[in-house]
């Protein structure tokens, strides 16, 4: 095509960022293109749109490779992206297990801590028991002979004698020590009986507290298990975390290795577009440049042909006239 410009073909190839190869001792060696190198300014505008047309039929050939690499790159970051995702997931119910199983452990040790708590104050009341049963045994010797109920029927028989009937002194004072008597000897039935309630009290204590022993004891055992299977199912997301985060890793390694692919391309490009744009800055600066000198030529055409109607004694025409007017012309010299 830039044969009728009057290139060469290898000029043609190297304009166009053609490269070509060298054999150096058996090693084949790329060398630069050598329109990066090319001095623009010897070729006409004519020549330098042609360089830009190849130029831009190979920058459109490097786009579309460097397309379809950034699309196979593009597919494999969006993979890698979707692990990267899930493994942030894994991580946060990795934590909420872990907490949810340490928040557990800490219930069974207060739950550990209650049983034990039961535990001794059952021990303390068996042993208040103990000593209240040897007390009320003590008391139990000492118990008079007649029965409660006698001493009791005796003392409300003397109660009613002194406050109905009609008594001496000494007889009424003598009445009120036997009652004095009675009551001693019934304070020993009352304290049994007061010792008993307290030993009832104190089983009613430890029944209570063995249940509640036994309570904490079932909830001891049922948080420890679910403890454990929290456990379990942390540790499965911890091996399915590490497991995708070596994949999320591998396909990372992927997406560089396909980045790696473009940047020869990209570099390329960068090249070429560079180079079309000093291309086409020459070619403007160069147009403006041959209308300025055609403007130049065509004036100094003018010029002249008003200087010789000027001898010849000619009539000028208005633009003629302002032409020699500027330079001071407008008689003959």
């Amino acid at each position: 095509m830039l044969g009728r410009f009057g290139l060469k073909k290898r000029e043609i190839q190297e304009c166009c960022g053609l490269v070509h190869l060298t054999r150096l001792r058996g090693r084949v060696i790329k060398q630069i293109p050598k329109w990066k190198r090319l001095k623009e300014t010897a070729l006409s505008i004519q020549q330098k749109t042609g360089i830009i047309d190849e130029l831009a039929q190979k920058l459109a050939r490097l786009n579309e490779q460097k397309d379809t690499l950034d699309d196979e790159a593009n597919k494999v970051a969006e993979k890698r992206n979707r692990l990267n995702e899930e493994l942030r997931n894994l991580r946060t119910e990795i934590q909420e297990l872990r907490s949810e199983r340490d928040l557990t452990n800490e219930k069974v040790k207060e739950l550990k801590q209650q049983r034990n708590d039961a535990t001794a104050r059952i021990r303390e009341k068996i042993e208040e028991i103990k000593k209240i049963t040897e007390e009320r045994q003590d008391c139990s010797k000492k118990k008079p002979s007649r029965s409660r109920k006698a001493l009791e029927q005796e003392v409300e028989s003397i109660d009613w004698k002194i406050q109905t009937s009609s008594l001496t002194l000494q007889e009424e004072k003598d009445l009120v020590e036997k009652v004095k008597t009675l009551e001693t000897q019934l304070t020993v039935y009352r304290k049994v009986e007061q010792l008993n309630r307290k030993i009832d009290a104190l089983h009613n204590e430890v029944t209570n507290l063995k249940a509640l022993r036994e309570r904490c004891h079932e909830a001891v055992t049922a948080n420890s298990q679910k403890s454990q299977e929290i456990h379990a199912k942390m540790l499965a997301k911890i091996d399915e975390a590490r497991k995708t985060k070596t994949e999320a890793d591998s396909t990372h390694k992927r997406f560089l290795e396909a980045r790696t692919k473009t940047q020869p391309l990209r570099e390329e490009i960068a090249a070429i577009s560079g180079k079309i744009r000093q291309l086409k800055t020459e070619m403007r600066e160069q147009e403006e440049k041959e209308r300025k000198q055609s403007e130049s030529t065509l004036r100094q055409t003018l010029e002249n042909r008003a200087k010789e109607k000027l001898k010849r004694g000619e009539k000028l025409s208005w633009e003629e006239f302002q032409l020699l007017a500027e330079k001071g012309l407008t008689r003959e010299d």
